[in-house]
């Protein structure tokens, strides 16, 4: 996957990152953390999951 992720100071002084496609658009936006070292290892575990499969939550079970 290419993109970047993208990370950021709030106002309120937590610690927030997003995730643009090659495009610009963003992807994902994180929750807000308290320390910008939080923030890394939400991306880093972002990263470690990318790969997951999907879940279809509109189908109705069998």
């Amino acid at each position: 996957m290419s993109g970047k992720y993208e990370l950021y100071a709030e106002r309120s002084g937590g610690y927030q990152f997003r995730l643009k496609a090659n495009n610009g658009e963003v992807i994902a936006t994180s929750e807000s953390y308290h320390s910008k070292a939080e923030a890394l290892k939400g991306i880093e575990a972002l990263k470690a999951h990318v790969k997951s499969h999907v879940v279809d939550m509109t189908e109705p079970d069998a």
